[in-house]
């Protein structure tokens, strides 16, 4: 029998697509991350040499060179308002088109669960994290569960004394803008609806609430800021609370349009006519806040721009950025509807 050895065929490289395409080696791995510096006809030519080699990219191996994952966590704290959800859609297109995949966690506002998630979410190896805190989230427990290494972005809500990235909405001016506006429709008794003292967005948008007030010459009364729960039934405890207060409010700021809802439908029962008899306005502009009944007046936070926003700011954390520069605050603007009654009405001048 003969002694020579047979061929062994070798699997094509980088080094043979970037040869094929006259091209760098690092012009081919940006091709495959799918990176926008590359030129479409720099591309392209990358393209045609891997079709013509048949080059098949191994995305788990590269993980491994780069000791990289591409799965992010997604740790989102109430996935029932439908708030979230828009938030996760935007947050997922953001990571899609930057190669990564969402692992999605709900953590329903618990803290305990919140911290398994992450410890789960660590084992894993994910790339990175972008979370909003549920509710009495602490700067000490998020230090115990994640290492300083891991990149990490907070979104729609804050963490007192974390140095952590935020991505969130101008509260405070989206809030005032709103109370504003029912006092220019000649309201002097506002109610502020839902949320807890314990929630930093619940205090900017009360800070906003109060601003609006004390701009107008208005008392500030605590008695007319009514916690509750950040849901539907929250709303119409809230509401109900607020029609039995010695102080008789004709209109009420919400603390999201959730809220919002919840307190229109309990007025509705009540046989108090919204944008009529009370006026409601709400915070987010959640796609359902269109259809209420009556359509809801609301502050617009560009919500999946904002889980986008996110993304992009993880993905610069990843690559080394400077954390203090990857926060952003969004701007806000009022979306009048029917709840508030301004149609029909003549609204009054701005306070000076």
């Amino acid at each position: 029998m003969g002694g020579g050895k047979r061929g062994v065929s070798r699997a094509t490289t980088i080094i043979d697509i970037a040869r094929a395409a006259g091209v760098s080696k690092s012009t081919v791995s940006l091709v495959l991350k799918e990176s926008p510096l590359v030129k479409s006809a720099t591309r392209d030519r990358v393209i045609r040499a891997i079709d013509q080699l048949g080059y098949v990219y191994n995305r788990s191996a590269a993980s491994l060179r780069t000791a990289r994952s591409s799965f992010v966590g997604m740790v989102i704290s109430d996935l029932m308002n439908p708030f979230f959800t828009e938030l996760a859609v935007g947050i997922e297109d953001g990571l899609h088109n930057m190669g990564f995949v969402p692992i999605l966690a709900n953590t329903n506002e618990d803290v305990e669960r919140q911290t398994r998630v992450l410890q789960s979410l660590r084992e894993h190896g994910v790339a990175g994290i972008i979370m909003s805190p549920a509710r009495g989230t602490d700067v000490w427990s998020l230090a115990e569960t994640l290492p300083r290494s891991l990149p990490m972005v907070l979104t729609m809500r804050r963490v007192e004394g974390s140095s952590l990235p935020y991505i969130g909405p101008d509260n405070r001016t989206g809030a005032c803008e709103a109370v504003s506006h029912l006092i220019n429709l000649g309201h002097r008794s506002i109610a502020f609806l839902g949320g807890f003292g314990t929630m930093t967005t619940q205090n900017e948008r009360i800070s906003g609430y109060r601003d609006a007030m004390i701009a107008a010459g208005l008392p500030l009364r605590d008695e007319l800021i009514f916690e509750a729960m950040p849901t539907r039934a929250g709303g119409a405890e809230a509401i109900t609370a607020a029609l039995a207060s010695i102080h008789k409010p004709t209109a009420a700021f919400c603390y999201n349009d959730i809220v919002a809802m919840g307190a229109t439908r309990a007025l509705g029962l009540r046989g108090i006519r919204v944008g009529i008899d009370f006026a409601v306005i709400g915070f987010d502009d959640i796609v359902e806040a269109e259809h209420n009944a009556p359509p809801l007046t609301t502050v617009n936070a560009d919500t999946r721009i904002m889980g986008t926003r996110a993304a992009r700011s993880l993905l610069g954390l990843i690559d080394g950025a400077d954390p203090e520069a990857m926060s952003f605050i969004g701007t806000t603007r009022l979306v009048v509807r029917e709840s508030c009654g301004a149609h029909g009405r003549t609204i009054l001048k701005e306070t000076a």
